[in-house]
């Protein structure tokens, strides 16, 4: 598996041309972008290489090996605080530099920074983007704990120290404004604030991190999760000049395939000599009717060996971070996060990071809000944004295109509700939909939630 996912570059394979793609020339662009696409592919180049973190440097806060003894003694001195599943997920991301220049938890003009601008002004007066809060909540006895200590020990379940937070400050988290500034909506029922925030403790404790070791979850999928200063290390192997990025959650269909081959056709066009693209699914919290992350891999292995993309020219990794479904405001996030991993360019489609409404038949965010925002977000100008229409099965061509509004007939939407309903009942989708082996590995995961004695199929959990 480790070999389809970094393979050394080699002599090109053939790949099986299904489908003809097209590049369209997003409406939405700002009107300098527009020019750079009208004026030519030159013009449109806007760096060649890997692009510089958010800062300038990017974020490191593992300890050394040397000290790792020491700063466990240290911790075991201190006041603790226990770090549910989704807290030691943000601090695996902090620890390897996804949200640089950020040093640690949120303080408090970090944390209104972000609610209410989505960027951070930085010493010189720089603004980079970070539209999602990532802040560590603590209850009153955590707080009277605390008392006058400047540092507090960062647990695990059992106990074990995994990071040191330091010259901290604690602030009162206001759950409210918090939800209504990152959702747009305080209804219940949203999967991220049900578990990490409608329950957790009323203050907010911020700091400079040091995490004792590697943040790792021995679950078969650590070689996978490779850190921004690995990922910049494997493209600069693979002599990239243009990497690409593409956020996913879900199982890969060949309308995301579209996208992707059509952004490396187009950049090959635009004069560039070997775009690589980062295929970056998510591996933090989901919510339960999501598949779980090690079935997604398993499916994105298969989109590898079936052809559908090239191996040599791809490279799929792990984002650690946890899932929001706050639509607009993480789609920031999302592409702020590729930045520091080495992208210069990134895939935003319909809908991204979006969710169907709690309480309404309805979605939460409009469909092309996502894009738009990107296009103009605080401190991504740097980041090239590719937006895309949307791409659907086209019954004239027997599989993925892009929507063609002059012959809607032609075109059917599969949702990714009627994808799941499909593979639990053990249908096949339309040929061309998915390739053979990602949708077997699709169909086994739903086949594996089997009824219980009492007849039951057990109800997927949130991961």
């Amino acid at each position: 598996m480790a070999s389809l996912f970094l393979k050394t570059p080699g002599p090109s394979q053939s790949l099986p041309k299904t489908h003809k793609t097209h590049f369209v020339l997003p409406q939405n662009l700002p009107l300098s972008w527009r020019s750079k696409y009208r004026a030519g592919p030159a013009a449109a180049r806007i760096r060649c290489g890997l692009i510089e973190p958010d800062g300038g440097k990017l974020v490191e806060l593992i300890v050394e090996e040397p000290q790792r003894d020491l700063k466990r003694r240290q911790a075991l001195s201190l006041p603790q605080i226990k770090l549910s599943k989704i807290d030691i997920q943000w601090v695996h991301v902090l620890s390897e530099g996804w949200a640089s220049p950020l040093k640690g938890f949120m303080r408090e003009s970090e944390f209104l920074q972000t609610l209410h601008f989505n960027s951070l002004r930085l010493g010189d007066g720089s603004v980079v983007n970070m539209s999602v809060p990532i802040v560590l909540a603590i209850d009153d006895s955590n707080k009277n704990n605390i008392g006058d200590s400047s540092s507090v020990a960062l647990v695990d379940d059992k106990d074990n120290p995994i990071a040191i937070l330091n010259d901290i400050e604690i602030y009162k988290h206001n759950k409210e404004e918090r939800t209504a500034r990152t959702w747009g909506t305080t209804a219940p029922g949203l999967p991220y604030a049900e578990q990490a925030i409608t329950h957790a403790g009323n203050w907010l404790i911020g700091g400079d991190l040091e995490v004792i070791e590697p943040i790792k979850y021995h679950d078969g999928l650590d070689r996978f999760r490779l850190s921004p200063a690995e990922l910049r290390d494997e493209f600069t192997r693979r002599n990239a000049d243009a990497v690409f990025a593409f956020q996913l959650r879900n199982p890969v269909h060949n309308g995301h395939a579209l996208l992707m081959t059509d952004t490396r056709r187009r950049l090959l066009e635009m004069g560039y000599k070997n775009p690589v693209l980062l295929l970056h699914p998510l591996g933090g919290y989901t919510k339960a009717d999501d598949v779980p992350l090690e079935w997604r891999m398993k499916q994105h292995e298969m989109v590898l060996e079936d052809g559908v993309l090239d191996p040599e020219t791809t490279v799929v990794s792990i984002f650690p971070s946890p899932m929001h479904y706050a639509g607009p405001t993480e789609v920031q996030w999302h592409a702020k996060a590729r930045i520091n991993a080495g992208a210069n360019f990134y895939i935003v489609g319909r809908d991204p990071a979006g969710m169907g409404h709690p309480l309404e038949k309805r979605d939460l965010y409009d469909a092309d809000h996502g894009k738009k925002v990107l296009s103009m977000a605080p401190g991504l100008e740097r980041l090239n944004i590719l937006p895309f229409k949307v791409a659907a099965y086209d019954k004239t061509q027997n599989g993925m295109a892009f929507f063609d509004p002059s012959r809607p007939q032609d075109f059917l939407f599969i949702s990714g509700t009627k994808m799941r309903a499909l593979a639990k009942n053990k249908e096949n989708p339309p040929d061309g939909f998915m390739c053979p082996g990602g949708w077997k590995v699709l169909v086994d995961y739903y086949d594996s939630l089997t009824p219980s004695e009492n007849g039951r199929v057990p109800e997927p959990v949130p991961v």
